[in-house]
């Protein structure tokens, strides 16, 4: 590894210089700078890549101390050793307080210098190759983040995207399926505005039993829906001035499941597909396509069957040319509560039929 046989030796003292080099260069094998002032060894180091300092170490000395951090900011991996012509009380203490990692004191013991040494190179190795790798981690993870960033806000733009197209597809299927309800209505002059009257009462009826603002929703498209069904019935039976023959009934009893089929491929509308699939329900389990009683209807699909069969009443049909009056619809739905309608439905209907 680069710089791990170099040695930069700073002595002011020769003779201690000459002494140290005599073992690092002929029996250590080692490459050795040597400079004396404290400027020139922190330039040297700068320029060069040194494995190991070896210092001079005194009690008290301000050169010294200058030096080791002078190598310390330079390169927070240095290790330095510390050499003393003799030893003293103070002098460990005063090499952990400079940052030194070890002390050489003379009379050298060989094998014990060169064990300190290479054992200060090495460590002087790993940190730096840990610096290194900690760089690159670094590096990679400021990338990374970088990449993070930039993926989210084009998944932020993208979902974005795909929302405004969801809503925009979602607009258009409701836009036909609206008109296509309106058409139904349209095929007899009698039941005109017929699914906007039926929406209408609902969500009154709705917003008085204090559903939540979703729910009332779900229940304004669910009315407007209802009789998508009837399509698939012919103009003679849902025009036809006299009574239904069980057969033509049967077929006027197909239309919620009709409908909820024809709504079936728009998911998005799940909650609604199953109001207009019950919308003929009784409360007392008469009703059709499943003859659901009570609690087992939806709620909101008790509530749209109250405003159909209000709706129907006050307006003219085929089968009967003159409509009830407000009141008697509101004494026919009274006489029915807990039979056809549910009585819950029918005090909020009474609670708001002055608003309708």
């Amino acid at each position: 590894m680069l710089g791990s046989n170099q040695i930069l030796l700073v002595m002011d003292n020769e003779e201690s210089a000459k002494y140290l080099m005599e073992y690092l260069i002929i029996r250590g094998g080692f490459s050795v700078s040597v400079e004396q002032a404290v400027a020139q060894a922190l330039g040297a180091f700068k320029q060069n890549a040194f494995g190991l300092v070896i210092t001079s170490l005194a009690l008290d000395n301000q050169e010294t101390a200058k030096l080791a951090k002078g190598l310390l900011e330079t390169d927070a991996d240095t290790v330095i050793i510390g050499y003393s012509e003799k030893a003293f009380t103070e002098l460990y203490r005063e090499a952990v307080k400079l940052g030194i990692y070890d002390v050489i004191v003379k009379p050298i013991n060989i094998d014990q210098m060169f064990f300190v040494i290479k054992n200060g190179i090495d460590l002087h190795n790993r940190l730096a190759a840990q610096r290194r790798h900690l760089s690159i981690l670094k590096e990679q993870n400021l990338s990374l983040q970088k990449q993070n960033i930039l993926l989210a806000k084009r998944i932020e733009e993208s979902t974005k995207n795909l929302a405004r197209l969801y809503e925009d597809l979602r607009s258009t299927y409701l836009r036909t399926i609206r008109a296509l309800a309106k058409a139904i209505d349209a095929r007899d002059h009698y039941t005109h505005s017929h699914s906007e009257n039926v929406s209408k009462y609902s969500v009154q009826i709705a917003q008085e039993m204090k559903l939540s603002v979703k729910e009332v929703e779900g229940v304004r498209e669910a009315a407007q829906l209802h009789d998508i069904g009837k399509i698939g019935i012919s103009d003679s039976i849902l025009t036809k001035p006299a009574s239904l023959t069980p057969e033509e009934w049967q077929q006027i009893k197909i239309h919620p499941q009709a409908g909820s089929q024809i709504l079936e491929p728009l998911t998005f509308l799940s909650d609604v597909i199953e109001l207009v699939k019950q919308h003929h329900e009784h409360y007392d389990g008469q009703g059709y396509p499943a003859g659901f009683k009570g609690d087992g209807i939806l709620l909101g699909a008790r509530i749209i069957h109250l405003a159909d069969a209000y709706d129907s009443m006050i307006s003219a049909r085929s089968y009967r040319q003159v409509p009830f009056s407000k009141e008697a619809a509101i004494a026919e739905i009274k006489a029915n509560s807990g039979t056809q309608f549910d009585p819950a439905v029918v005090n909020a209907f009474l609670n708001i039929i002055n608003e309708l």
